[in-house]
């Protein structure tokens, strides 16, 4: 190559950019198990590994509800709890760094909400057809003894309608 073309490779501003490698004889430093975790963007030292941590503690106290009967529980508590868990796991995979401890107990914290609201919900429906059924029963009972009364005094329609009414 002429001087007057390596002069204008280096001054043209199509030039090619050619990187440069250095070899050494030096091993790079590798990092310990401990090493990593404690210098890690999510790692011991950091708030993206106290958080998720101190929040397993609410996945525990949801799992520790399900020997609680379902008439205690609060509604709005287990669907702050699973609307927490969905929207925050996904939230997980978005940020920087990406979490993954965290979304693991942002996922279980709205299993167990879910699992608690089918709870409450499932309670509420068989108090709702108990109150039903007991209804149906009630207005059999009356019904047969207003029956039962007016077989006897067919005779008198009058004496029928207030034994009906009592």
């Amino acid at each position: 190559m002429s001087q007057l073309s390596r002069q204008f490779a280096r001054t043209s501003p199509f030039r090619r950019i050619q990187g440069h490698r250095y070899q050494t004889t030096e091993a790079a430093p590798t990092q310990g198990t401990f090493a990593r975790i404690w210098n890690s963007p999510v790692g011991i030292k950091t708030v993206h590994f106290w958080a998720p941590v101190m929040k397993w503690a609410l996945v525990l106290a949801g799992i520790s509800d399900f020997y609680r009967p379902p008439e205690k529980l609060s509604m709005t508590q287990n669907l702050a709890l699973t609307a927490t868990g969905a929207i925050w796991t996904r939230w997980c995979f978005i940020i920087k760094p990406r979490n993954i401890l965290l979304a693991a107990v942002n996922f279980f914290l709205g299993c167990v909400g879910a699992t608690q609201v089918t709870r409450i919900l499932r309670y509420q429906q068989s108090v709702k057809a108990g109150t039903m059924a007991e209804a149906v029963q009630q207005d059999a009972k009356d019904a047969a003894r207003t029956v039962k009364g007016t077989a006897g005094t067919a005779v008198n329609p009058e004496a029928a309608a207030k034994s009906a009414i009592r």
